[in-house]
This record gives structure tokens, sequence and C-alpha cells, in this order.
């Protein structure tokens, strides 16, 4: 059998893979088992190796994991920031579009409105007017009033026609305004994916590392007190040992808190802010809200909105630990500030309306426990109030 400082060794070597970037292919780690813990117990020598190994290891795991939370919650943060960077050049262009679309309509009506002058005019002005006395007497006095009044017309035909063109310059050039924002959109959608497909890796990294930490960690420590306190403890005793937590993160709402839409409350708790610009609690600049906040408390659960996938599951920049799931059809829905260690599920898992995904937090750029909650459709933020509205669950 191989002597256990011979394993302990060749793990330290691979641990120390650490010091290349986190984004790396997967490398399998061997861990000592119970077995040669045991057969080291009673040589002094092999002892004090092993039990040395054992500390590096543990060590490396928690080195592991904070270097891969630091890494996840740099992308994070600046997936973050380009995510509101678009979120406002979204909203910014849908705006324009709007003016834009009001000011064609306005210059439609305008156009229409010089051609009505001029039609009377050229109407007018076609009337031979003493063949018209001459004819038709009685008439006189109408074609006279109409004479008065192209002349009241013609007075003012240039003033329209100044407004008309007025009115197809800003068509014109909110319009432009609009196109170049939407360029300025594009251009930012594609740097929030970038970010946000870096951040997703990272985030899956540091969970896996969490992940590895708490499956090993418990058992090594286990391991190294047999060999420190020199203890005769086997696997199965270790087993018996173990704790089990009950509850979880799955479980599911009531159905009566699920609409006939299939859609589902996502928290309690009063809306504290509401989405659009807004002045920012903490930073006081006027920012973009790409959401709305609900207050139902500390801890406070947090399910899914509407059936999907895990597509982003950890931290965030100034969201702080933060969920998305993504329901198909270019919906996505968001939930940010949860409280560490709070978030029950990762990315991959599937989820249904309903089901409880987290906790309520401060984490992030936050004065208190909040939920923030998003709703994008084809990545662009809307109101999430009327939208759940209109599929029969009312925010706050």
């Amino acid at each position: 059998m191989r002597k256990f400082w011979v394993v302990a060794g060749a793990v330290i070597i691979s641990l120390s893979l650490l010091a290349q970037p986190l984004v790396q292919a997967a490398y399998a780690v061997t861990y000592p088992s119970w077995t040669d813990v045991l057969n080291v117990r009673n040589n002094v020598t092999a002892k004090k190796k092993a039990i040395e190994n054992l500390q590096a290891i543990l060590a490396e795991l928690t080195a592991k994991v904070d270097a891969a939370q630091a890494e996840a919650e740099r992308l994070g943060a600046i997936f973050q920031e380009a995510q509101l960077a678009f979120d406002e050049a979204a909203y910014k262009a849908d705006q324009l579009q709007a003016q834009a679309d009001e000011a064609a309509k306005t210059a439609t009506e305008s156009r229409i409105r010089a051609g009505q002058f001029v039609s009377e005019l050229a109407r007018v002005g076609s009337i031979n007017v003493s063949t018209s006395l001459l004819s038709n007497a009685t008439g006189a006095d109408d074609l006279l009033s109409r004479l008065g009044f192209a002349s009241i017309i013609a007075s003012q035909a240039d003033g329209i026609y100044q407004v008309a063109l007025q009115d197809e310059n800003t068509a014109q050039s909110l319009t432009d305004q609009a196109t170049v924002a939407k360029t300025i959109r594009e251009e930012l959608r594609i740097e929030a994916e970038a970010a946000f497909s870096a951040a997703q890796t990272a985030a899956e990294a540091a969970a896996a590392a969490l992940q590895e930490q708490q499956d090993n960690q418990a058992r090594l420590k286990a391991q190294l007190a047999t060999l420190i306190e020199n203890q005769v403890k086997t696997e199965a005793q270790y087993q018996e040992g173990l704790i089990v937590n009950g509850g979880s993160l799955g479980s599911d709402l009531p159905a009566g808190s699920i609409s006939a839409q299939g859609w589902a409350k996502v928290s309690a708790g009063y809306i504290s802010s509401g989405f659009g610009y807004r002045t920012h609690p903490i930073y006081g600049t006027v920012r973009f809200h790409a959401g709305v906040d609900l207050a139902p408390g500390c801890r406070a659960p947090i399910y899914a909105g509407f059936p999907g996938r895990v597509v982003y599951s950890g931290p965030n920049g100034t969201y702080g630990n933060y969920i998305r799931i993504d329901h198909g059809g270019g919906v996505t829905t968001g939930y940010a500030h949860i409280v560490d260690g709070g978030i029950g599920v990762s990315v991959g898992q599937n989820v249904s309306a309903g089901t409880r995904i987290a906790l309520v937090g401060s984490t992030g750029a936050s004065t208190g426990c909040h939920l923030h909650f998003e709703v994008r459709l084809n990545g662009v933020a809307v109101d999430p109030v009327p939208y759940l509205r209109d599929r029969g669950i009312r925010l706050g």
C-alpha cells in the first residue's frame, strides 16, 4: 500500500496548481483514506509528516475557496457595472425612440396642415374675379369673403411652413439620436454579455471550490484529530457522527401563491423603491434602477417567479449575492442582495415557479435587508410591477 505521506504529498503538488488562473481544466485530487490515516498512527515520523500534509491540504482548500471567491467578486463587480451601463443605454434609447415617434407624428400633422393651406390658396387663386362678378353678381359677397380668407391664409403660410419644417427637423434629429443610442446600446449589450459569461464562470468555480471544501474539510479535520489526539476512529464512526441539517432551500410555495398564468409572488414585503431613475441611497447620485425593491425582512424566503434554469448564482458587484433565472423566450428574472450563505440554487439547475431559491439579505450596496427583483425581456429591464400584475401577481 502506498504510504500516506506519498499520497498527501501528491495532493499538495496537485493543489499547487491554484497559482494558475481559476478558469482552467478540472484536475483530480486524491485525498487520504481512513486506512492511510490509521496505518501511520504508530509511526512517529510518518504520523508527523501526515499531520503536516493534512494541515497543508486544509490550508490549500481554504486558500482555493478564498481565491475563487475573490475572483468571482472581482468579475461580478465588472459584470454588474457593465449591466448597469447597458440598462441605462437601453432605457435612453427607448425614450429617444418614443420621442422620435411622437415627433414624426407631429411632423406628419404639420405637413398635412401646410398642404391644406397650399391647396386652399391654389383653389382661390385660380378664380377669375372679373368673370365671377359679372356672371354671378349675387355671389359677390361670398367671393370677396373667400378672397379675404385667402389673404389671411397667405399671410400665415410662411409661418405654417416654418413650423412644418421645424417639426420635420426635430423628428429627424430625434431619430438620428435614437439610432446612435441604439448603436451604443448594442455595443454595451455585447460588453455586458461578455462580462456576464466571465462572471458566471468565476461564480461556478467559486461554488465548486466551496463545495469541494465542504465535502472534504470535516473528514480531513476528523482524520487530523485522529492523528493529533491519537484516537482510534474509523470511517464508520465518523459517518455516524455526522449531523445532517434539516430543511432545504428547495421547498415549494403553497399552490395559492402561484397565479393562473403560472407566475409566483417572488417575496413578501412592501415596495421600498420603484423602477426607473432615482437618487441612489448610498452614492447620492442619480442612477437607473433596473428593478423594484421589496422589503420583507432579513432572511425572508425568495421564490422563483416562473419555471426556468438558473444561469447565474454568485457575487455581482453592488448587487451582492445574485441569482438570475432564464425562463425561455427571452424572459429572465434577477434576485439581488441575497444574504451570505443564503443562495440555495446553482448554475444549470432547473426550478419551478414558487421554488424557494434564496434568503433576503443586505449584501452589496444596500442600506438594509431587501430583495432587488428584476424582469428582463431579451436582456432589457422592464418594470416588474405591471409585468407581474398582467400575470396575476401583485408585488408589494
